[in-house]
């Protein structure tokens, strides 16, 4: 396998191939390429005839777009998981507690740990939030928590996506094909499964649904439609969890709930797990011109009437400059010194600190603090002379939009090649579930790769690719 310098290789270290990887090294080094390559056509086919496809914002062509697959898993030692989910869990608590706060006490602003023009002058923060508190106080029913690593005990929290997190349905889809594809290496390889999410995923939203429920909770999908980049696995949730996927106008306000339309007349629901942005989700309270939420529906919120998973509002927690006062932020929850690091973060809206971004543009990573997918950012070794001129402009004109990162040295896995294995960056995105009960963490998560030798950027919009991710069971 080729190596890439002073990048940890999660595959093999100095004295061969690393614990959990160690049998299937083996089991690769006696297999036959052609055949791995035909098991990575068909691949490729399943996820077409499946319609596991994208959509690319921002491109002209209307052709929907497969993730690549890689065939090669990503492997996790229980010990290793073990470490990373109990920080996951004490970030995913703090988020949720943070957003508690900020909406009614307001506690960590009186104490001067976040200063308060970050949450006054976020476009994340909704007033219509404030001196409410969701069923059973939950605001982050779904996390998703971007993780890269640099070293054998080096993990770090990239960012927290608490809005809408995507991409589970390719953890799951990504690891029934593997079980399809090599039932063998199961066989030998005891891997944690992670088929029970969507279950795991309905119990906690039927846990999280008003006191006014009466029965089992009736929880829907709620979808922008079919030309949202997402709608693949908006559908796909919906049928594993045995609930309907539905849009705006089929659900409207009866004797002040929220009702769908069904053909025996209305019924009324209790949860939905919103995939709808929170400006289209209540035309009266937010965007007027929407035509993908329910008129009415924060109303019926605030009454106490419906769920909402996640909660409008969470988007502040997902904010980049608030990103740089998590381990705070945790400390201020918990008591406890956070578990996971945070990646050193410049905010570009102080002044000394952008000035030094400037003279360093070349060297970092700038993102927009409300950005996602990889859309912009700068990648500061990558780019040429003239895109860090036009970053510079944009930092200049609107300098509290941005942070700035270091370019770490993200571990790399194998993929396959025609050439065998070679090493790629990757980072790892585990899903968390938040109810009342308490915190359910799906054993793994969604590895994505940057498929380009050299790259760093592993988002699907920006060419990555996604690969399966064993946590082994011992």
């Amino acid at each position: 396998m080729k190596s890439q310098n002073n990048y940890f290789d999660e595959l093999r270290g100095a004295d061969g191939a690393r614990s959990p990887y160690g049998f299937y090294d083996t089991w690769f080094a006696g297999q036959n390429n052609d055949r791995l390559t035909q098991k990575s056509a068909e691949a490729e086919a399943f996820f077409r005839r499946t319609g596991i496809t994208f959509n690319v914002y921002g491109q002209t062509d209307a052709e929907e777009r497969l993730i690549p697959f890689d065939l090669v898993p990503r492997i996790l030692s229980n010990k290793e998981w073990s470490k990373l989910s109990k920080g996951i869990e004490q970030r995913v608590y703090a988020i949720n507690a943070f957003l508690h706060d900020i909406y009614n006490r307001q506690e960590i602003l009186r104490a001067g740990i976040v200063p308060i023009e970050l949450i006054a002058q976020n476009d994340a923060f909704l007033p219509q939030m404030m001196d409410f508190s969701p069923p059973g106080d939950v605001y982050t029913h779904i996390v998703g928590t971007d993780i890269v690593r640099t070293g054998e005990d080096d993990f770090f929290v990239l960012e927290d996506n608490a809005r809408t997190p995507s991409g589970v349905s390719y953890m799951l889809e990504n690891r029934e094909t593997m079980l399809q594809m090599f039932p063998e290496l199961f066989s030998t390889i005891k891997v944690q499964p992670v088929s029970d999410y969507p279950k795991n995923l309905r119990r906690s939203l039927e846990a999280s649904a008003p006191k006014s429920c009466e029965g089992r909770p009736c929880v829907v999908v709620l979808t922008p439609g079919i030309h949202n980049s997402a709608y693949y696995e908006h559908s796909f949730l919906a049928d594993q969890m045995g609930v309907e996927l539905v849009e705006g106008h089929d659900l409207r306000v009866v004797d002040g709930h929220i009702a769908m339309r069904t053909t025996k007349g209305y019924k009324t629901i209790d949860v939905i797990y919103r995939r709808v942005d929170d400006e289209y989700l209540d035309p009266l309270t937010f965007n007027p011109n929407s035509m993908l939420g329910v008129p009415g529906i924060m109303d019926v919120y605030r009454a106490g009437n419906i769920s909402i998973a996640n909660a409008p509002g969470t988007g502040v927690a997902d904010d980049k400059a608030i990103y740089s006062y998590m381990p705070d932020i945790v400390e201020f929850y918990t008591g406890e010194r956070a578990l996971l690091k945070n990646v050193l973060t410049h905010r570009c809206s102080e002044p000394d600190t952008l000035q030094y971004v400037l003279d360093n543009l070349a060297d970092l990573v700038v993102k927009e603090v409300h950005g996602s997918g990889g859309y912009g950012m700068l990648v500061g070794p990558a780019a040429s002379k003239k895109e860090l001129s036009d970053f510079a402009a944009k930092l200049k004109a609107r300098p509290a939009n941005y942070i700035a990162q270091p370019t770490l040295a993200l571990s790399t896995v194998p993929i396959f090649t025609d050439a065998g294995l070679s090493p790629r960056h990757v980072d790892l995105r585990p899903f968390a579930l938040v109810s009342p009960r308490g915190i359910n963490i799906t054993p793994g998560g969604l590895t994505r790769v940057a498929l380009q030798e050299g790259s760093l950027v592993v988002n699907s919009s920006q060419g990555g690719g996604t690969k399966d991710t064993w946590v082994l069971e011992d």
